[in-house]
């Protein structure tokens, strides 16, 4: 090994498993092919015993996998800081286990990283099943009024107006070279570990969804930048954990009103609020009648 070798920059890749199925072994196997992975942190949220016996198997073997569990169900935010603290690297790459790396993406990040003004994030291009833009992938500031527009589909009937534009921007054109967007997906968040824990890594009060949001909200908050890479794309299937959609829901919904009350309540009409609130949990009661 040269002394470059030794001394270049590494990532630990941090990704939070729970039910994720045959694709978590497809994540991992793309993961520890990159140059520059010093080491894969899982973080076991619940998985079948078949599934954990084969990981501990994979582990004994591959000492790049590290594998972090027995605290159980504790969510994707506290999973990711549970990963964050188990990991060794400069850089840290939080990435759902659904998801699959091209060759060369890890090394792509860290020359985009190096080559930017400290605090920041970087969030790919996320691409679903089928290679089509996530609409997660990037996105406006969430506000009780961008909210509002995205509900109630105000950007229908006022397409052109600046004030009814959608947060979610996955059918803009895309840009022509890495840019600066308010938020990103949580699904592929690549961060200098120093910045990662300038705001305390993400809010464990979120046990599913909209972590990623109040991240990025938190971050612009102490002047970080927040960077999209258009010709970076990693490929997110999306949907492969077993817990039931009424679940899934039901956080979604408590982090939405959780978020709004914790970032906005001081500066927002709490009947504007409320009435948001009571969209939201009106969205989620509707799914289950259906």
């Amino acid at each position: 090994m040269t002394e470059t070798q030794k001394t270049s920059p590494k990532t630990s890749v941090i990704s939070v498993s729970y039910h994720t199925g045959p694709v978590l072994f497809e994540m991992i196997a793309s993961v520890l092919a990159q140059d520059g992975i010093a080491e894969l942190v899982i973080v076991n949220n619940g998985n079948p015993e078949a599934i954990i016996q084969k990981l501990q198997a994979i582990a004994s073997v591959e000492p790049r996998l590290k594998l972090v569990t027995g605290h159980g169900n504790v969510g994707f935010a506290k999973g990711n800081n549970l990963g964050a603290k188990a990991a060794t690297s400069e850089y840290l790459f939080l990435l759902n286990p659904d998801s699959v790396l091209e060759s060369g993406d890890l090394q792509k990040l860290m020359a985009q990283s190096r080559a930017l003004p400290r605090p920041h994030l970087i969030g790919p291009r996320i691409l679903d099943g089928n290679g089509k833009e996530q609409s997660g992938s990037r996105r406006d500031k969430l506000t009780p009024w961008t909210a509002f527009v995205e509900t109630f589909f105000l950007y229908k009937l006022f397409p052109k107006h600046p004030l009814f534009q959608r947060w979610k921007w996955h059918k803009n054109p895309l840009p022509p070279a890495i840019t600066e967007v308010p938020t990103i997906s949580g699904a592929a968040m690549f961060i200098p570990r120093d910045d990662f824990w300038l705001v305390g890594g993400l809010d464990e009060g979120y046990f599913l969804h909209v972590e990623d949001v109040d991240f990025c909200f938190a971050l612009r908050k102490v002047g970080a930048k927040i960077y999209f890479i258009p010709d970076l794309s990693i490929k997110h299937i999306g949907a492969t954990s077993d817990a039931p959609k009424p679940f899934i829901e039901r956080h979604k919904a408590i982090s939405m009103v959780r978020y709004f009350h914790k970032n906005f309540s001081d500066t927002t009409p709490r009947p504007f609020l409320w009435l948001l609130y009571a969209a939201i949990w009106s969205r989620y009661y509707l799914m289950l009648l259906r």
